[in-house]
C-alpha cells in the first residue's frame, strides 16, 4: 500500500512540475515595452530555453528586444548568473598555485594567448585557458595549436587539472558541461544579428569565465577596424560591463581596452601565428606581440597576486620556453615537429614608395579567412598554413616593389578573392605620417 502510495505522489508531482511559471511571449513583450525583467523572470527563460520549452523564435524574438532596448546592470548580472548556473562550475583548488586567466575579444593576428599561458606560468601562476574556434576573420586559438602535430584541444576535467598541475598553463576547449546555456544563445545570436548587443556579449563572456573558476581575470577588448568593437567608446563599455560582472561574482578582474587598427605582430593564420609566437618565447619576435604579451602577463601577475619572477626576465631566461614545451607534450603535441606550410606562396609588393601609413586589420583579417585561415560556418575546416606574412608595417618606408605581404594557401584559386579584400587596405605616401591608436587605449580596474 505504502509503495503505490508513493508512485501516486510521484506522479502528482511530476504533473505540476510540468506547468511552466510564465509564458515566453510575456517575457518578450516586458522587453519589447521597454520594461525591466525580474530575477524569476530571467532564471525562468534561460533555463526554459536550455530546456527547449521555449523555442528558438522565441528566443530570438527577446534576444532582438534586448539588442534594441538594453538591460540595466541588474538584469545583466542575473542574466549571466543564470546562464553560469545551466551547467558545471570549476575548482581548482587542489592546486598550489594562484589562478589566472585572460580573454581577448578577438582580431587580426591576436596569438597573445600562445606565449601568455606558460609565460605566467613560468612566472609562478596557472593558467586555465579555455579556448574557442575562429569564425569569419578572426581566428581561434584552438586552431591554431591544432596545426601542432598531435596536440589535442579537448581534455576532460581530469586531464585539465593534469596538465595543469604538471605545467602550470593549459589552454584546450570548454566543456559541454560549462554554461550550456550560452552555447544554445550564442549560435542563436549568430543566425538572427543581435551579436553586438553588448548585455549579450558580456554575458556570454563572463559566463564561461566566472563557470571556469579561476581566480583573476584580465580582459583584452580589442577596438579599431579589426576589432569586433571598432568604436573604442563601445569597447570601453563592453570592458566595464564585463569587470563589473566579474567583481561581482568574485574574481578579481580588470580590463585593458587594446588597439585592432592593424595587424598584431607580422602574421595571420594557424601555424603561422604559432611559429611566430615560438619566436617570441625564443626571446625575439615582432615588438607589439612581446610588448602586449608582457604587458597583460604583468596585469595577471598582479590580479592574481602572485609573487614570481618578471615576465620580461623568463622571456629572456628560457623558463617560459620550457613551459611552452611542456605544455604542447602534456596535451599529446610534439613541440619539436615541424609546423604545416600551405603548398602555394603569391608575393604582393608595393606599388610605390614612401612611408606606410595605414594597414587595415578588417582587410588583412578577410583575406587571411579567403586563403583558407578561417570558416565561414561553424564545422567547416581550416588549412593550418594558409594566412598572410607581413614584410612591413605602418611607421615603415618601402620602395616600390618591394615586398608587401606573402599569401599562403593550400588551393591558388583563392588567390584572386583573397587579394579582391585587400583593395585599399594599405596606404602608402612619401613623406605621411602615421597615425594610429596607442597599444593600450585604456585600462580599467575592478
Amino acid at each position: 500500500m505504502g509503495l503505490r502510495s508513493r508512485r501516486n505522489h510521484n506522479k502528482v508531482a511530476i504533473l505540476s512540475s510540468s506547468v511552466e511559471p510564465f509564458a515566453a511571449v510575456e517575457i518578450i513583450a516586458a522587453k519589447r515595452d521597454r520594461n525591466e525583467l525580474t530575477d524569476t523572470q530571467i532564471d525562468w527563460v534561460v533555463d526554459a530555453y536550455t530546456r527547449g520549452v521555449v523555442a528558438d523564435e522565441q528566443m530570438s524574438a527577446l534576444l532582438m528586444a534586448i539588442l534594441l532596448n538594453g538591460m540595466n546592470s541588474r538584469e545583466i548580472s542575473r542574466w549571466t548568473s543564470a546562464m553560469i548556473n545551466s551547467g558545471e562550475r570549476m575548482n581548482w583548488s587542489k592546486l598550489d598555485r594562484k589562478t589566472a586567466d585572460k580573454h581577448s575579444t578577438g582580431g587580426v593576428g591576436d596569438k597573445i594567448t600562445l606565449p601568455l599561458a606558460p609565460l605566467v606560468a613560468a612566472c609562478g601562476g596557472a593558467v586555465p585557458q579555455l579556448s574557442g574556434r575562429g569564425l569569419g576573420h578572426t581566428g581561434g586559438t584552438l586552431d591554431k595549436l591544432e596545426s601542432i602535430p598531435g596536440w589535442r584541444a579537448s581534455l576532460s576535467n581530469d586531464e585539465m587539472l593534469k596538465v595543469l598541475q604538471d605545467t602550470g598553463a593549459v589552454i584546450c576547449a570548454a566543456g559541454a558541461g560549462l554554461a550550456p546555456a550560452d552555447k544554445k544563445l550564442y549560435a542563436l545570436r549568430d543566425v538572427t544579428a543581435t551579436v553586438e548587443a553588448i548585455p549579450l556579449i558580456a554575458s556570454s563572456i563572463m559566463s564561461k569565465k566566472i563557470a571556469e573558476g579561476t581566480s583573476a581575470l584580465v580582459l583584452d577588448v580589442k577596438t579599431g577596424s579589426g576589432a569586433f568593437m571598432s568604436d573604442p567608446a563601445k569597447a570601453a563599455e563592453l570592458a566595464r560591463t564585463m569587470v563589473k560582472l566579474g567583481t561581482d561574482a568574485g574574481v578579481n578582474t580588470r580590463a585593458l581596452v587594446t588597439a585592432m587598427d592593424v595587424p598584431l605582430g607580422l602574421t595571420a593564420g594557424n601555424a603561422l601565428e604559432v611559429r611566430e609566437s615560438v619566436e617570441v618565447l625564443a626571446g625575439g619576435g615582432p615588438a607589439d606581440v612581446v610588448a602586449l604579451t608582457i604587458l597583460l602577463a604583468r596585469e595577471m601577475i598582479d590580479a592574481a597576486g602572485i609573487v614570481g619572477k618578471d615576465p620580461e626576465v623568463a622571456l629572456k631566461d628560457g623558463s617560459a620556453m620550457d613551459h611552452w614545451r611542456r605544455m604542447i607534450s602534456a596535451q599529446g603535441g610534439d613541440p619539436d615537429a615541424a609546423l604545416p606550410v600551405a603548398r602555394e606562396q603569391q608575393v604582393i609588393t608595393a606599388h610605390e614608395s614612401g612611408t606606410i601609413t595605414t594597414m587595415d586589420a578588417m582587410k588583412v583579417g578577410v583575406s587571411a579567412w579567403r586563403l583558407g585561415a578561417g570558416r565561414s560556418k561553424q564545422g567547416e575546416k581550416v588549412q593550418a598554413g594558409a594566412g598572410i606574412e607581413l614584410h612591413a608595417k605602418p611607421g615603415d618606408y618601402i620602395k616600390a616593389g618591394a615586398p608587401l605581404m606573402t599569401l599562403h594557401t593550400d588551393e591558388p584559386a583563392r588567390f584572386e578573392r583573397a587579394i579582391e579584400a585587400l583593395a585599399g587596405a594599405v596606404t602608402i605616401i612619401e613623406g605621411g605620417t602615421v597615425n594610429r591608436l596607442p597599444l593600450v587605449v585604456e585600462r580599467i580596474l575592478g
